[in-house]
């Protein structure tokens, strides 16, 4: 029985030692490693990691992008037992000072990408809440030169002692710290267990036929500090031990001309991805090489979704998850239509084989058979609850209520109507409104704000903040203050979009705002409420 996630990246090496397992091409170079050569690194990763004093349950932080040195290093700190803790690198210092202090990470791993944010965020005065003065917090370094009390990369594999890590071998152990957002508060981590992981791995595997195969070669642009690119791709492929090209950052025709020539067959993709390539006159043959193309993150808008068959030939299989469930619900590759149909239009799929989906009524019973209503999710795959003290977890009974509102047909196939909590999703990233609201009540002159979501045909939905001015302040120049406070402050997915300055905001009987009202506000564009 496997019970850590990087045991699947050591079935993979003893079923094909030499195979391909990643690929990667930066600065005109292009980089392989074999299953072999990445279990080995994973090993030398935990030992690393077990010089340095590390023992199982303690946590490493990845503040990476896409590169072959990301999974090496995913894979050595589960098997040395220790937690690993992916970040988003291009977050703002003060969000990746935040998340090292709430995490309480010991040793961070960066790039390129991440390295400013992590060495001033690490370089915390004596005396001054954050996470750590470097001499806490080990600081390793990767594709750039390391600094005074910094380890590069490559000397930190080298360096590995001989000594194993003794890592127990516990399922419910925790295994990752995902960031992301919670029913309340600002962005909270999600903690999911090696059971979770390989539990989605499994119920992926266990579609029938599976969405990847050792034949595929996958691409993996997804990012993988977020759980669809880290599980749902990479996770999923060294399952199965297919190829996983990893991308950092996209070039719309330069991507599609590395797809052709590397022959990539299996594409994960977010709708914006989607949008960028809908329509273009050579999709179809530069795909002609493509077996499945995958939309998840956030929902893809029908009408793209049909631009995209037109152009590429292929039909989008979509599909359902959350960071909670490690992610994927539901997949429009299980809905057993015949081979060749497209999908059933607006629906995410069917669950996946071991995931029990209920619609359930505020009143607590189950709602009728095709009425929208909040999904509850039961699974292996489910997360344990929120950091540090798994607060908002699954209930006693095993159900997660996720906040999406939706319904179940017939056919067992689920469609998404709304979301019952504020959560705003960005690109398939998680934006709580409240943390936005927080960084926009600094800025000078704002009275008061109110952050929703809208939708958004590139990402899905945008964040709009409405801001009330004080009463002397020049509403002209506030909206731009705002901006580029925002600028300073959030990483760019979580920036407003559009900041519209008015004279006030509607409030419900108890003194809350109508956020209902402005988004249908919003979504109309008559914006009312004395809007300049």
């Amino acid at each position: 029985m496997t019970v850590n996630v990087s045991e699947v990246l050591r079935a993979a090496a003893e079923t094909d030692p030499d195979g391909v397992a990643l690929i990667e091409t930066r600065g005109g170079q292009r980089r392989q490693l074999t299953w072999r050569e990445l279990d080995d690194s994973a090993d030398a990763i935990a030992r690393a990691l077990s010089g340095r004093g590390l023992v199982a349950g303690q946590r490493v932080a990845m503040v990476m992008a896409n590169r072959i040195d990301l999974p090496i290093a995913y894979f050595g700190i589960l098997r040395g037992g220790m937690v690993a803790v992916p970040m988003n690198p291009r977050s703002t210092t003060r969000e990746v000072g935040r998340m090292l202090s709430d995490s309480g990470a010991r040793v961070v791993l960066c790039d390129e990408s991440g390295a400013d944010q992590v060495r001033e965020a690490v370089q915390t005065p004596a005396g001054v809440p954050g996470p750590g003065r470097q001499d806490e917090i080990d600081v390793v370094v990767d594709g750039i030169e390391p600094r005074d009390g910094e380890t590069a990369f490559d000397a930190f594999l080298a360096g590995a002692p001989d000594a194993e890590p003794a890592a127990p071998r516990d399922a419910e152990a925790l295994a990752v710290i995902l960031y992301t957002s919670g029913t309340s508060g600002k962005p909270r981590g999600a903690m999911l267990s090696h059971r979770a992981l390989i539990a989605n791995i499994e119920q992926t595997a266990a579609i029938d036929p599976p969405p990847v195969s050792r034949e595929d070669v996958c691409l993996g642009l997804l990012p993988m500090f977020h759980i669809y690119g880290l599980n749902a791709v990479l996770g999923q492929a060294v399952r199965q031990g297919a190829s996983v090209l990893m991308v950092d950052g996209f070039d719309p025709a330069g991507l599609l001309d590395t797809i052709r020539e590397e022959g990539v067959t299996n594409l994960p993709l977010a709708p914006p991805v989607i949008a960028a390539w809908a329509g273009r006159d050579d999709l179809r043959e530069k795909l002609s090489g493509v077996r499945v193309v995958l939309s998840g993150a956030s929902t893809l808008d029908p009408d793209l979704a049909t631009s995209f068959y037109e152009s590429s030939g292929h039909y989008v299989e979509q599909g359902y998850g959350l960071t909670e469930t490690a992610p994927v619900i539901a997949t429009t590759l299980g809905s057993g239509r015949e081979p060749g149909t497209p999908p059933k239009a607006g629906s995410v799929g069917r669950p996946l084989p071991g995931i029990e989906v209920r619609c359930v009524e505020a009143s607590g019973g189950d709602a009728a058979a095709g009425d929208p209503a909040e999904l509850w999710i039961r699974g292996d795959n489910v997360f344990s609850g929120y950091w540090p003290d798994g607060v908002e977890g699954p209930r006693e009974d095993g159900w997660y209520p996720t906040g999406d509102i939706g319904y179940v047909d017939g056919d067992g196939d689920v469609t998404l109507v709304d979301r019952l909590r504020e959560l705003v999703i960005v690109s398939g990233f998680n934006v709580y409104p409240s943390e936005v609201e927080d960084v926009i009540g600094e800025v000078p002159g704002v009275a008061e704000v109110a952050v929703v979501g809208v939708p958004d045909e590139e990402t899905g939905e945008a964040v709009t903040a409405f801001v009330v001015a004080e009463s002397e302040t020049d509403e002209s120049t506030l909206s731009d203050a705002v901006s580029a406070h925002c600028a300073e402050r959030l990483a760019r997915f979580k920036q407003p979009t559009r900041v519209v300055v008015v004279s006030g905001l509607p409030h419900s009987a108890t003194g809350k705002v109508a956020k209902g009202r402005l988004r249908a506000l919003a979504r109309s564009d008559q914006l009312g409420l004395g809007a300049s």
